[in-house]
């Protein structure tokens, strides 16, 4: 086929102006027209009539390939809007050629009106759903207009939920900082999954319509949706296993609290372990005066308020790899004393057959860990004993694991 422009180029590239959000974006702002207030860039609008690119024919390319200009000239004219009633105009010259003689050619494509390019690729009525949508957004919410006018697609992105999402809105802007469940927003038709599946849009429209007060911007991202506008949140917790029968709590030794209650608990242990895997945590042996941590990698952050560790020996056991030297540095920031357990060169080398890859090495600096500790991670961030190398703590031999947190049970602390 000819590099020429033809009917199913000029609807490429009117569907292309829609998908770019410049058709909804100009039909929106002919009915809504603000300016700019918040400086986000916004589609750019269209002038009608709007000119369409046109590729014809060379001069020499009349003679040469005729027949094949002749098809052209039919197709394209057959398709605009003097023959179809809708679409496009061409806008024809007569020209004059020594070989041919007089003969008419398309000097532009232009699309007479905002309708004709709608009615052209068939968006009629998610146009018109459009404008329905923003009617009954800014009667409610004229602040949001610049967003509407900025992100046009989201209107029929949201199609069918745009009465709940405002009703949403309404009930927030009702109760600013309300500190209840997602649960507990009373809204007809809504209900917690329904808000998680739109909270990045609720971020968005929140953002613009709540006083600042009411925002703790340093919460961000859609999985701090709650604190940002004052809900409540699931509560952390911590579980924990205790060691010894005879500082069971309740003659229970396996329990799930908050994490303000086990900050509270100040329970009777005189050592505290922290692992990393749940069956390494399930699987510990009985240590008199003891309890184990299941830490959960970085979640050791959420035992920072339970001071009363600081005063116990305490004992973190993780994956030798640079992220559980990372987590070992960190837990040093609540709790300076804190030791490592079987997080050494000599477990490493003696278990060379279970080095697993540790897909992201972190290979920043940490302060917080002893010089035997510092020499291992320095190795393993730069890869002197391999690629990658890592020994995770389900891989220790059991016997040897148990051996060990006897001897360091039995240990001062440093």
């Amino acid at each position: 086929m000819p590099d020429w422009t033809g009917p199913a180029d000029v609807c490429e590239e009117v569907e292309a102006l829609w998908r770019q959000g410049r058709l909804l974006a100009t039909l929106l702002a002919a009915r809504f027209a603000t300016a700019p207030a918040d400086g986000n860039k916004r589609p750019e609008g269209l002038e009608f009539p709007y000119r369409l690119r046109l590729r014809a024919p060379r001069a020499s390319e009349l003679g040469s390939r005729y027949d094949d200009v002749r098809a052209w000239l039919k197709a394209l004219e057959a398709a605009s809007r003097q023959h179809s009633g809708v679409g496009f105009d061409v806008d024809w010259q007569d020209i004059n050629t020594r070989a041919l003689g007089r003969n008419r050619m398309p000097t532009a494509i232009t699309l007479p009106s905002i309708d004709d390019a709608l009615a052209l690729i068939g968006k009629q009525g998610e146009a018109g759903q459009a404008l329905v949508f923003a009617d009954a957004i800014l009667s409610r919410y004229p602040a949001l207009a610049d967003w509407v006018l900025r992100k046009p697609h989201q209107l029929l992105n949201h199609a069918g939920a745009w009465r709940q999402i405002l009703d949403v809105i309404g009930w927030m802007a009702a109760n600013p900082r309300s500190g209840v469940y997602l649960r507990q927003i009373d809204v007809a038709g809504v209900d917690t999954k329904f808000i998680e599946h739109h909270k990045a849009l609720l971020t968005e429209l929140l953002d613009i319509l709540l006083p600042r007060e009411a925002i703790d911007e340093t919460m961000t991202g859609v999985a701090r949706f709650e604190p940002r506008y004052g809900l409540k949140t699931k509560p952390a917790s911590i579980r924990f296993r205790l060691l010894d029968t005879n500082i069971a709590v309740a003659n229970l030794t396996d329990l799930t609290v908050p994490t303000e209650e086990f900050a509270a608990l100040e329970l009777a242990a005189k050592h505290a372990f922290i692992v990393e895997n749940e069956i390494t945590f399930l699987a510990f042996p009985p240590v008199a005066d003891g309890l184990v941590i299941f830490g959960g990698g970085y979640g050791v952050d959420r035992l920072a308020s339970a001071r009363w560790l600081g005063t116990r020996n305490l004992l973190y056991w993780g994956d030798i790899d640079t992220h559980g030297f990372v987590i070992l540095d960190r837990l040093r920031c609540y709790f300076p004393a804190a030791r490592s357990l079987l997080m050494d060169r000599a477990t490493l080398l003696a278990h060379q057959d279970h080095w697993s890859l540790e897909p992201a090495p972190f290979t920043g600096e940490l302060e917080r860990l002893y010089a035997e500790e510092h020499a291992l991670f320095d190795d393993l961030r730069r890869e002197r004993l391999g690629r990658g190398v890592r020994l995770e703590q389900e891989r220790v031999r059991f016997s040897s694991a148990c051996a060990e947190i006897v001897l360091q049970s039995n240990a001062t602390q440093r």
